[in-house]
C-alpha cells in the first residue's frame, strides 16, 4: 500500500495546531494554566473551545491509524517493543530533563516554591511531597504535564495488541467492516453515539485529573478513537464516503458547535438536566463531525507527497516534546516586562518556534545519543536495536522512576 502523505501532513498539522493552543492557555481569560500573561482575554474561550473538544481526539485518532500501519502480521511483540521503546523512553527523559521547568515556574508564580532553578531541581528529583497545588502534580513529587499522551498511548497500544486476535477474528473483521461501510448521515452520526454515551455515564464520575489511573472517561474516550483510526486506516469505503462528505461534515459540524455555543453560553449555576444532556449532545456530535470533516479535508488536500513533510514528519516528536517547556519559560522571562499583549505574544511564539527549531534541527537530530530519548530513529544505517532490548530501554527507565515515585511518596 502507498504511503499516505494526508496522515502524514494531518499528524504534523495537528501537532502545530498544539503547539498554538498551549500558547492560546497563556492569554484566554479565566481558564488556568502554568503561567498566565497579564494581556488574557475571555474572547479567545470560544476559538479555543472550537480547538479544545477535538485537538486531543483527533491526535488519538491519528495514532490508532499509525499503528494499523506499522503492525504487520506475525510482529505483535517486535511492535510492542518498538513502542515501549519509542514511547516509554522519552516520556521517562522528558519527565526528569524537559518538564522540570513547568512545575518550577509554576511553583514560583504561586508563590511556593523558592526562586532557584537548581536548587527546586535538587529538591523535585528527590520526589518529594510539595505543599499542596505548589504545580500540577505536586502530590506525586514528579509531573509528566503535556507529556501525558505518551503513557496513555503506550497503555492502549498494548490493550490494542491484546484485543488484535478479536479484531482479526470473523467478528471482529465484520464490526470493522461495518464501521468502514457507514455511509451518509450513519457515518455523520453514529460514530459520535459511544463518545455521548461516556460523558452522560462516566464524565460526572471521573473529572479530567491526567493521572491515568482514575481518568476512565478520557481514557474511554481517546481509547475508542484509538480503536476508530486503527480501524479505519486502511478501509477504502470509509476515506471514499469521507471525501464525499467531507463539505457536509464541515457545515454540520460548524452548524452545531454554533448551537452548542449558544447552549452553553452565559448559564447559571444552575441547569436542569435536560440542558446539561443538550449541550453535551451537541459537543459529541461536534466533536466527530469535526473529526470526519477533517479527515475528508486532508484526504482531498494533503494525500501528495509534499517536499516538506519528510523532515516535518520527523521533527513532529520532538517539537511536541519541547514546545511547553519552551513556552512556560520564555512566557516566564517575558510576563513581568509588561511588553503589551501583541509583542509579548509574538515573541511566545517566535521563541518557541526557534527554540524547537534550533534544539531539533542542529542539536537532536545530529546527537547519535540524544535520538532515542526524543523518539527519532537511531542515524543513518546503525542497526536498530532486538526487540528485547528496545522493549527494555523504554520499560525499565520508567519502571524505576515509577517505584523511585512511589517509594518515596
Amino acid at each position: 500500500m502507498n504511503r499516505r502523505h494526508d496522515i502524514d501532513a494531518l499528524r504534523v498539522i495537528a501537532f502545530a495546531f498544539l503547539i498554538l493552543y498551549h500558547v492560546g492557555m497563556l492569554y484566554v481569560g479565566e481558564w488556568g494554566w502554568h503561567i498566565k500573561s497579564a494581556y488574557t482575554s475571555d474572547a479567545l474561550q470560544l476559538p479555543m473551545l472550537f480547538m479544545n473538544r477535538w485537538r486531543m481526539d483527533l491526535i488519538f485518532l491519528i495514532s490508532g491509524m499509525a499503528a494499523a500501519f506499522v503492525l504487520k502480521s506475525g510482529e505483535t511483540g517486535r511492535f510492542l517493543a518498538m513502542r515501549s521503546w519509542r514511547l516509554l523512553l522519552p516520556l521517562t527523559f522528558g519527565i526528569v530533563a524537559v518538564v522540570p521547568v513547568q512545575p518550577y515556574v509554576q511553583g514560583v508564580t504561586n508563590g511556593v516554591v523558592e526562586p532557584g532553578f537548581w536548587n527546586f531541581l535538587a529538591e523535585y528529583y528527590t520526589a518529594k511531597r510539595w505543599p499542596e497545588n505548589a504545580f500540577d502534580g505536586w502530590e506525586h513529587g514528579y509531573t509528566w504535564n503535556h507529556l501525558w499522551y505518551l503513557a496513555y498511548l503506550w497503555v492502549y497500544t498494548l490493550v490494542l495488541a491484546a484485543l488484535l486476535p478479536a479484531l482479526r477474528s470473523g467478528g471482529g473483521r465484520r464490526l470493522a467492516d461495518g464501521f468502514g461501510n457507514l455511509r451518509g448521515v450513519a457515518l455523520l452520526v453514529l460514530p459520535g453515539l459511544p463518545l455521548l454515551l461516556y460523558s452522560l455515564t462516566l464524565q460526572p464520575h471521573f473529572p479530567e485529573r491526567g493521572d491515568f489511573i482514575h481518568d476512565w472517561y478520557r481514557n474511554a474516550v481517546y481509547f475508542t478513537v484509538f480503536v476508530y483510526g486503527f480501524v479505519i486506516a486502511r478501509h477504502d469505503g470509509f476515506w471514499r464516503e469521507a471525501l464525499r462528505l467531507r463539505k457536509i461534515a464541515l457545515a454540520f459540524a460548524l452548524t452545531v458547535f454554533a448551537v452548542y455555543a449558544i447552549a452553553r453560553h452565559d448559564l447559571p449555576d444552575e441547569i436542569p438536566y435536560w440542558h446539561e444532556v443538550v449541550i453535551v449532545t451537541l459537543r459529541n456530535l461536534y466533536v466527530w463531525a469535526a473529526l470526519l470533516a477533517i479527515l475528508g479535508w486532508a484526504h482531498a488536500l494533503l494525500n501528495r507527497p509534499f517536499a516538506w513533510l519528510p523532515r516535518a514528519n520527523e521533527a513532529v516528536y520532538p517539537w511536541y516534546m519541547l514546545h511547553q517547556s519552551l513556552i512556560v519559560l520564555i512566557a516566564y522571562w517575558l510576563v513581568p516586562l509588561k511588553l503589551g499583549g501583541f509583542w509579548e505574544c509574538v515573541l511566545v511564539i517566535a521563541g518557541t518556534v526557534g527554540g524547537c527549531w534550533v534544539l531539533h534541527e542542529y542539536v537532536i537530530r545530529r546527537v547519535a545519543l540524544l535520538r532515542p530519548l526524543f523518539g527519532l530513529k537511531p542515524l543513518g544505517a546503525a542497526r536498530e536495536p532486538s526487540a528485547l532490548r528496545m522493549a527494555a530501554y523504554g520499560i525499565v527507565p520508567f519502571a524505576t522512576l515509577v517505584i523511585i515515585v512511589v517509594s518515596r511518596g
